[in-house]
């Protein structure tokens, strides 16, 4: 018998180092999954660049969920914008700052979020990186990513004119130069991925795939759909 207990001893104190080696790889594989899911794609740009489009298409390509910063507004802010007059940082900031709370409850729920938003300045990114509730200001090390949709300005104006004809956005074609004007981008430590966006939807989409592919190896972007 006290041979027995002293094979079976033995053989648990041999187990244990395995056992524990086991249950940290769990516990790091649970946390790994968990930050896989917890992720944010912000496709950003000026009006007209197709943030919308391209977002809905992304969302759907990564299995995730789609936000659209323009339903954010206030109804203050899209009177302003429907009437031609630039937005303040006062009108802006507000709105990004319930964009930013929105992104912490559906990352806070492991969603995989894609956000159509303009995001023009490297402040107002800031503002939504604070979404990740792990995020450290200033870091840059965050689960919320952006891409940028590039077009020039020629393809934007024709797009912005086109959509006023139809009375689909509320957004005039004489506030484009404004977002352009107020458009910065030349931090390169933010990490920003850029596509030209001014060839047809699905041609934006496969950049947009291949670049998230390459630089987030983590995102499913072929789970719906290839480049």
């Amino acid at each position: 018998m006290k041979c027995f207990l002293d094979v079976s001893t033995c053989l648990i104190i041999g187990l244990l180092p395995i056992t524990a080696a086991f249950l940290t790889f769990l516990t790091y594989l649970v946390h790994w999954t968990s930050y896989l899911r917890r992720i944010c794609i912000v496709v950003m740009g000026v009006s007209g660049a197709g943030k919308s489009t391209i977002g809905v298409m992304l969302a759907e390509v990564i299995n995730g969920r789609f936000l659209d910063a323009d339903d954010y507004h206030s109804q203050s802010n899209k009177d302003k914008m429907k009437n031609g007059i630039p937005l303040s940082e006062e009108d802006r900031i507000p709105w990004l700052e319930t964009l930013r709370d929105a992104l912490r409850v559906s990352l806070g729920k492991g969603e995989t979020v894609v956000l159509g938003c303009s995001a023009l300045q490297k402040h107002y990114r800031d503002i939504l990186r604070c979404g990740d509730a792990n995020y450290i200001p200033g870091s840059n090390v965050c689960n919320i990513k952006f891409v940028l949709l590039s077009v020039g300005a020629e393809v934007l104006s024709a797009r912005l004119e086109k959509r006023a004809a139809e009375g689909k956005h509320f957004m005039p074609p004489k506030l484009l130069q404004s977002q352009i004007d107020l458009l910065q981008i030349d931090d390169e430590s933010e990490g920003i991925l850029k596509v030209d966006a001014s060839l047809e939807p699905h041609h934006t989409l496969k950049s947009v795939q291949a670049l998230l592919s390459s630089y987030l190896p983590s995102i499913p972007v072929h789970l719906n759909g290839s480049v």
